[in-house]
């Protein structure tokens, strides 16, 4: 009995054996055609690992390249997307003029895509991704893989603008709004063709109104409503416009009120400076501090003294030959001296001038050619 259960173990073994050397043996052709079946029946780390099989034991096959992709494909349906990149890598480096190059560097591509987070999250994917993107379309701008690869760079341009403007939105909240400033010009400058630049442009606004730079509020939103006439945020930010544009109405003229009132106050105090001023003048006058009644008795005392005055100078004109003659007397007489001595010179010039008449314009012209005067 025991003979025989130890033939029947032997036989087992050896059965086992020549299976494995079977398998061992198995071409190249028939290994993948049954990692391709384990593939479609979605079985993908078995499929994964048939695949390296045939690139391992028949390196040299025409098989043993296309199951290099097929591996990183089937790593990528099992979302091992770090596997298949190494994968994908190795084949690059071993094989970069190969003819299915480009679809290695889409599918290495797309690994990185797939793994892109939140707007909110770290963006390393999403940079790496438009990177192999882009070396794709510069290697192979004909590619049947390049249309789609420049779609999806307008996607990752998309979210790394995102992920600008939610730490844009992060600082705003804080108060920060020089920081908000930089995150959100970030996206105008470098991701004009993203969703984003709407918003982007109604935070400028917004932020500018804030700080009271209301020139800058303004050009922001006459480019918004330009490039965004009936859009959402064109709509908030010209509430925001509308704000503004009340509060400097209401502020420029609460100044010109204050301006009127200021002048009106000072108009008055110099009213009353010059008022002190004119008393004052009658102090250096020799007055004191006498009010008016006080001026207007001492003007009334000068004009007797003038009065005076020219009464002496009645007397003065009598001492001069004049006799007592009054004002009158003296005008009248200085007068007709006047005019007597004016008719004297008159006639004088009357006769040591000699008259010369010439009654034709010929005699004229001749007598200035002949030179008399």
């Amino acid at each position: 009995m025991k003979n025989k259960f130890g033939f029947l173990c032997v036989l087992l073994l050896l059965t086992a054996c020549a299976s494995s050397d079977n398998m061992a043996d198995a071409p190249a052709e028939d290994l993948y055609n049954q990692a391709f079946e384990d593939l479609q029946a979605t079985r993908y780390k078995k499929a994964a690992e048939g695949f390296e099989r045939v690139e391992t034991e028949h390196p040299y096959s025409k098989w043993a390249v296309k199951s290099k992709l097929m591996e990183a494909y089937a790593y990528y349906k099992d979302e091992k997307y770090d596997d298949a990149i190494l994968v994908l890598d190795r084949f690059l480096k071993y094989h970069p003029g190969n003819q299915y190059a480009d679809y290695a560097y889409y599918m290495k591509g797309i690994c990185y895509y797939d793994q892109i987070a939140a707007a909110d999250k770290d963006q390393g994917n999403t940079t790496n991704a438009e990177a192999v993107f882009r070396r794709l379309i510069a290697l192979y701008p004909d590619s049947k893989y390049a249309e789609d690869a420049r779609n999806k760079i307008k996607l990752t341009e998309d979210y790394r603008a995102g992920q600008e403007m939610v730490v844009g939105r992060f600082y705003l909240t804080e108060g920060n709004y020089l920081s908000a400033l930089n995150r959100f010009n970030v996206v105008l400058e470098e991701y004009q063709t993203t969703i984003q630049i709407e918003e982007a442009l109604y935070r400028e606004v917004e932020i500018y109104a804030i700080l009271g730079l209301n020139k800058y509020a303004d050009g922001y939103y006459k480019i918004l409503k330009e490039n965004y006439p009936n859009g959402e945020w064109t709509a908030k930010a010209g509430k925001i416009m509308q704000k503004i544009g009340t509060e400097s109405s209401k502020n420029s003229t609460g100044i010109a009120e204050l301006i009127n009132n200021k002048s009106v106050t000072e108009n008055k105090t110099t009213t009353e400076e010059t008022k002190k001023e004119s008393k004052s003048w009658f102090g250096w006058l020799g007055f004191g501090n006498s009010d008016d009644k006080d001026a207007e008795k001492t003007i009334t005392e000068n004009k007797t003294i003038v009065e005076e005055e020219k009464k002496e100078n009645q007397t003065l004109w009598s001492k001069l030959g004049f006799g007592g003659s009054d004002d009158n007397t003296v005008e009248t007489t200085g007068r007709k001296t006047i005019e007597d001595e004016k008719v004297s010179a008159e006639k004088e010039v009357a006769n040591s001038v000699t008259p010369t008449v010439k009654n034709d314009v010929g005699d004229i012209i001749s007598a200035e050619k002949k030179g008399v005067k």
